[in-house]
């Protein structure tokens, strides 16, 4: 190429075109190659596509979180009996939902299954979730049942204390049909506790879930969350929580567990 063509370019081509020549005086594109460029620059620029593709990555990393929700509410002082608080303030429970809401903020991708009453928490709850980015679509709501109530402290001698409200609440309550079978099949990770299998027909709907993770190829975690107030005896609750032990492939497990 000489100086005069070189000083005349004002594009560089990194990408194959067709050149018509039917016009002496220049050279243009034709329409076929046009066409080319631009489904090229709409299959990888256009928002649509990117956004699926990010929706996609979400996908093969999505923590499906199954359980409880509820409303904690918690001395306004630190260090007293549930007797000895002069007030309590109000705040989101429920450890299958507090874990969903940590990976969000953590930059993961998380949605959570469960239900909570038609009321006034059941709605606040399922708010909290979205302003957190959790996918609140497995979300259920009961008409004839309440949300779960938890009153919870940490005494000076450094026992937890805890009183529910749940009988029975709408966790409680929660059926094999209610599940969002689909969105269980699209996780990566399927994280649960021990609280839903308590009742019926919560702890069906809980087995049902596992089996369809199972089948799905989720990798299953287990919180065993002991809330002895919860279980008829102590012996129920060893015995609940160690009947779907041997499926799990991730088990958080504290001392405190090993010692009770």
């Amino acid at each position: 190429m000489d100086r005069s063509s070189k000083k005349g370019s004002k594009f560089a081509c990194c990408f194959p075109v067709i050149l018509d020549r039917s016009m002496k005086s220049s050279f243009k594109l034709s329409k076929s190659s046009s066409d080319k460029l631009n489904k090229s620059k709409s299959s990888i620029c256009s928002p649509t596509s990117l956004s699926m593709k990010k929706k996609d990555q979400e996908n093969n990393h999505l923590v499906v979180c199954f359980g409880e929700l509820l409303i904690d509410f918690v001395p306004t002082v630190s260090g007293v009996s549930l007797a000895e608080a002069p007030g309590f303030k109000k705040a989101p429970g429920g450890a299958p939902a507090n874990v969903a809401v940590g990976i969000a903020r953590l930059g993961g991708s998380s949605a959570f299954i469960g239900k909570v009453g038609a009321d006034e928490f059941g709605y606040m709850l399922s708010d909290i979730l979205k302003q957190n980015h959790v996918d609140n679509s497995g979300m259920r709501f009961d008409t004839h049942a309440r949300t779960a109530l938890a009153f919870v402290t940490l005494r000076a001698d450094g026992e937890r204390e805890f009183m529910f409200f749940r009988n029975p609440s709408a966790d409680m309550l929660l059926t094999e049909a209610e599940l969002d079978k689909d969105l269980i099949q699209k996780a990566r990770i399927f994280h649960y506790g021990s609280i839903s299998l308590i009742a019926e027909p919560c702890r069906s709907a809980h087995l049902a879930a596992m089996e369809i993770a199972k089948k799905a190829g989720c990798i299953l975690s287990y919180d065993p969350n002991l809330r002895l107030p919860l279980w008829p005896s102590a012996d129920a609750a060893r015995k609940g929580i160690l009947s779907i032990w041997d499926q799990a492939d991730v088990i958080k497990v504290l001392k405190f567990y090993i010692k009770s």
